[in-house]
């Protein structure tokens, strides 16, 4: 377990995983850490979750991942808009998902929601701490002598400042989650490559005023977009030519935005009241790495993006789900590091193609007149299905297939390989209730599903030595639904599918490869 000790008057903690951030990539890596088995301490700057406005979109995928864990339910009905957007080109979003199409759910909401999570599974959450060094130790670091903490060999050394005075965290691995102006990414120097950024939307919240709803309204001088909800107009404008401004941290006025509103559409909103003001740039930057030895890196730490059609959240969230059960196991010792090389290879991937689309989006939003001929034919190319089904994938996240057999193996290619299990009905081989795949993930272990009903005696034979990591569940599938019949499916912890068959060949390199090595010489 966690530990807490004083030496003279500096708190000290002991931890298998420091996780600095608590935004929704932080608190998503902490709860997944903690299904694992592993101990964590999550330390944030602020007092609480957000207050502020920001995100407010929850894609398909993501609402999959909440789905998964049972959390939906506290978020009751959220509204739901199938229609979203490509560079502001309107685009339908309904793929088949058990969630389709966007989702409007404040990022305040998303916080307290994975925070209550996180804290009901038993993470350590200590506000008002602001992280001031690292290293990282080749021997002993986070392991006292009573036992305390989880570091045998090696690890990382944190000091931070906390509200009742210095704190020093030792702990196995440390995870920045710590937003665009990463601390950690900072202090281990890691290569940031990309661009900054040269133009720039200014958005605000504002009470009193009366403006027409605008979704993408491009105007001869900018952009205009505009949309209230229970009493609250929120207004983002860009001016053509306009270039980001220099703001090292700081965020526009409210006259700034009026003043930029009212010479792209001509309209005066300087007598409503301000409830939250900021821009945001086109700023494109990846990490090279997003692993640096025991330092790892999940959402806008890694990647620094325009959050255009709500991806930024999204991604992040989802880089913190493929991490955390891969360094949960890494930690307890069922797997070695060569699993955290997975999370690099996978989510570097995809963020790679995510600020790909971005940049294109935000050429299509922010370019002047010259785009124009660019936007008519990408009006006319999303008619098409194919087209349309890809633009969505790739926005709402049910698009990601992952390599999992690795460039070593070359098999048969199954469709459901590296894609996420679909959430489907199954009828129990052995009786009573209909259940959804989606139940099986609840636990967060890894699923071998066998859907020829019989028991699949050879499958459960092969995957026994690994039963404390993986259930085994024999099931029909409902007829007409998107599994197949007859065969097998190895399911990893976050819901995709690492191996496919209809008998055993291959299955014990795949549980060897995702779930370590055999439970009996633990």
């Amino acid at each position: 377990m966690t530990t807490d000790h004083q030496d003279t008057d500096t708190t000290i903690l002991d931890t298998d995983v420091l996780v600095v951030g608590a935004g929704p990539a932080g608190l998503m890596l902490a709860t997944e850490l903690r299904l694992g088995g592993a101990e964590v301490v999550v330390v944030d700057q602020r007092p609480g979750p957000t207050t502020e406005s920001r995100a407010s979109t929850l894609h398909a995928r993501t609402m999959e991942i909440l789905d998964s864990r049972g959390l939906l339910d506290e978020l009751g009905t959220p509204p739901c808009e199938p229609r979203g957007h490509f560079g502001g080109v309107p685009l339908d979003l309904t793929l088949p998902s058990s969630h389709p199409g966007q989702w409007k759910v404040a990022q305040t909401r998303t916080e307290e929601l994975l925070q209550r999570r996180a804290a009901v599974l038993g993470a350590d959450l200590r506000r008002r701490h602001q992280l001031l060094s690292l290293e990282e130790k080749s021997e002993g670091a986070g392991r006292d002598e009573a036992g305390r903490g989880g570091v045998g060999r090696g690890g990382v050394e944190a000091e931070a400042i906390g509200p009742y005075g210095p704190v020093r965290i030792r702990a196995r691995y440390l995870v920045g989650c710590d937003g665009e102006d990463s601390t950690v990414r900072r202090l281990v120097r890691a290569p940031f490559p990309g661009r900054d950024a040269a133009r720039e939307l200014l958005r605000a919240d504002v009470s009193g005023v009366e403006v027409a709803d605008r979704r993408f309204q491009r105007l001869e001088h900018g952009l205009a977009i505009a949309a209230t909800r229970e009493g609250v107009t929120r207004v983002m404008v860009h001016e053509f030519g306009r270039p980001a401004a220099e703001r090292d941290g700081a965020e526009p006025d409210f006259a700034e935005v009026t003043d930029v509103w009212k010479r792209v559409t001509g309209e005066d909103i300087s007598q409503g009241t301000p409830l939250w003001v900021n821009a945001f740039g086109d700023a494109n930057r990846q990490l090279a790495h997003y692993r640096h030895g025991r330092v790892l890196f999940a959402g806008d730490a890694a990647h620094r993006q325009m959050p255009s059609g709500g991806q930024a959240l999204n991604l992040g969230v989802q880089d913190a789900f493929n991490l955390g059960w891969k360094l949960a196991a890494v930690v307890r010792g069922s797997a070695g590091e060569d699993l955290l090389d997975t999370y690099h290879a996978e989510r570097h991937t995809v963020g790679r193609q995510v600020l790909a689309n971005i940049r294109a989006q935000v050429e299509l939003l922010l370019g002047g007149p010259e785009v124009e001929p660019a936007r008519a034919l990408l009006t006319e190319l999303v008619a098409l299905d194919g087209v349309r089904q890809h633009l969505a994938g790739m926005i709402s996240g049910l698009g990601i297939r992952y390599d999992v057999e690795g460039p070593e193996i070359h098999s048969d290619e199954h469709p459901l390989l590296g894609r996420r299990l679909p959430d489907a009905w199954l009828e129990p081989a052995e009786g009573g209730a209909r259940r959804r795949t989606t139940e099986l993930l609840r636990t967060g272990r890894g699923l071998l599903l066998s859907l020829d009903g019989d028991g699949a005696p050879a499958l459960r034979a092969t995957a026994a030595p690994w039963s404390d990591r993986v259930a085994f569940v024999a099931d029909r599938p409902a007829a007409g639904g998107p599994l197949p019949a007859g065969q097998a499916l190895l399911v990893r912890p976050d819901g995709y599918v690492a191996w496919a068959g209809s008998g055993p060949a291959g299955l014990a390199r795949a549980l060897t490869r995702w779930f370590g090595t055999l439970a009996a010489d633990d």
